[in-house]
């Protein structure tokens, strides 16, 4: 490569040389004294993209969807529990009662028989 010819002072004038030196030495000891410096911050983080309104409004709205059909089922179940609705009903109350104790037949009951809820034929007698 060729390189252009050097000359011995950059600038014309002496009063100019001495400007460019100048400049030049306080640049050679800024860079001389310069620290690393590394940024550890996290980033800026902005509150409309943070918050995510629309999948807050979401959310409220797929609870407010539970809480009703939570609702619903639950009258559902205490107007069955109202009416005792028995007729249909295979697993009768009263039939699995007179079968657990009164007839001795405790094998068939799921409840151990120290626990057992249903009543004896004592209890019943009191």
């Amino acid at each position: 490569m060729h390189r252009a010819p050097q000359l011995t002072f950059p600038c014309a004038s002496e009063y100019s040389w001495r400007a460019w030196e100048k400049a030049y030495e306080d640049h050679r000891r800024k860079v001389q004294s310069a620290q690393p410096l590394v940024d550890t911050c996290a980033p800026l983080t902005f509150r409309h993209l943070q918050l995510k309104l629309k999948r807050l409004k979401l959310e409220e709205e797929r609870l407010s969807i539970i809480q009703r059909d939570n609702l619903l089922l639950l009258e559902k179940v205490a107007s069955v529990m109202r009416t005792r609705r028995q007729a249909g009903s295979k697993n009768n109350s009263t039939h699995r009662r007179r079968s657990c104790r009164e007839t001795g037949a405790a094998g068939r009951c799921h409840w151990a028989p120290s626990l057992c809820p249903h009543p004896t034929r004592a209890d019943s007698l009191l």
